[in-house]
């Protein structure tokens, strides 16, 4: 089919402003990994912009010299591995429940839980909760602080409310319990919401910072976030006193690394296990966030 002069026209603005807005959302990751591939100097004096200036990996000799970031890392891997568990344990159970319509009291259930969206009982409550309970420097102190959240439950409600009724009902003539029904019946069918509240609760607990810092004082069990939180603070601390020249040998050691450098190494090794695992999840996110947007 021909396609008219103003259809052309359309055409070639859409791509330009499309490609424009990708750019603008592209430009900060391509900063940061110029960033980290380049030299101080370059860093410093303003020069790089989209491509690596005299390119170097001294921000990632800094930043695994320190052999304590693989424990961090391993840390991490293990907390976002079981509060992932977990807390799709906890919202699978709620959800499931909060859509049935038999379920006496549904309404005040769902009304309280929702409550905890806008009101919560704050910092130092939640402190002295953890202590009592002598979860301090304990990972279950985060696991069962951060166990389910609110707006992903609300997600996976909806996508179990869309299910046809008529598929259960003939589970349970045939003698099937609720149980059943949930991991043999349902769950095969909430792929996609399934991977996007996993993909949300996965993210969410590889970045757990504030939390840790709160209640982990033990520096072996320091996740990624905060270790790279501390090492950062260590290498600003240290190019301040190279500067100012009070510092010693590694003070010295450490002006071969700029803190922005430094900085931008730590987010791309922060980052690249969730940018593994997205491409696969990515089809199931899309359609998980719409389906369970506008059903019910």
């Amino acid at each position: 089919m021909k396609i008219s002069a103003g259809e052309r026209s359309f055409y070639i603005l859409n791509y330009f402003f499309l490609s424009i807005i990708a750019l603008a959302c592209l430009y900060p990751f391509l900063y940061i990994i110029a960033t980290s591939f380049s030299s101080s100097r370059a860093v410093n004096s303003g020069e790089v912009f989209l491509w690596p200036m005299e390119p170097n990996i001294e921000a990632y000799k800094q930043l695994l010299m320190d052999g304590q970031i693989f424990i961090s890392m391993r840390n991490t891997v293990l907390i976002t591995l079981v509060g992932t568990s977990l807390s799709m344990l906890s919202t699978v159970l709620c959800a499931y429940s909060l859509s049935k319509k038999r379920l006496r009291g549904r309404g005040i259930f769902t009304a309280l839980i929702v409550f905890t969206m806008m009101f919560g009982g704050g910092m130092i409550p939640n402190f002295l909760l953890i202590r009592n309970l002598h979860l301090m420097n304990s990972y279950w102190a985060l696991w069962l602080s951060g166990l389910q959240s609110t707006y992903n439950m609300i997600i996976m409600r909806t996508f179990f409310q869309g299910i046809p009724e008529s598929l259960e009902e003939a589970a349970q003539i045939d003698g099937a319990g609720d149980p059943y029904i949930l991991f043999r019946i349902v769950l095969p069918l909430s792929g996609a919401a399934l991977a996007t509240v996993c993909l949300f609760y996965a993210v969410g607990w590889w970045n757990i910072y504030f939390n840790a810092m709160m209640y982990i004082s033990s520096t072996i069990k320091f996740p990624l976030m905060v270790k790279l939180k501390a090492m950062l603070d260590t290498a600003q601390m240290l190019t301040v006193q190279a500067q100012a020249g009070l510092g010693g040998g590694g003070a010295a050691e450490l002006t071969m690394v700029a803190a922005e450098t430094f900085k931008a190494a730590s987010i791309l090794v922060s980052v690249l296990p969730i940018m593994c695992v997205y491409p696969f999840l990515q089809k199931y996110f899309v359609k998980g966030v719409m389906i369970g947007s506008v059903k019910g």
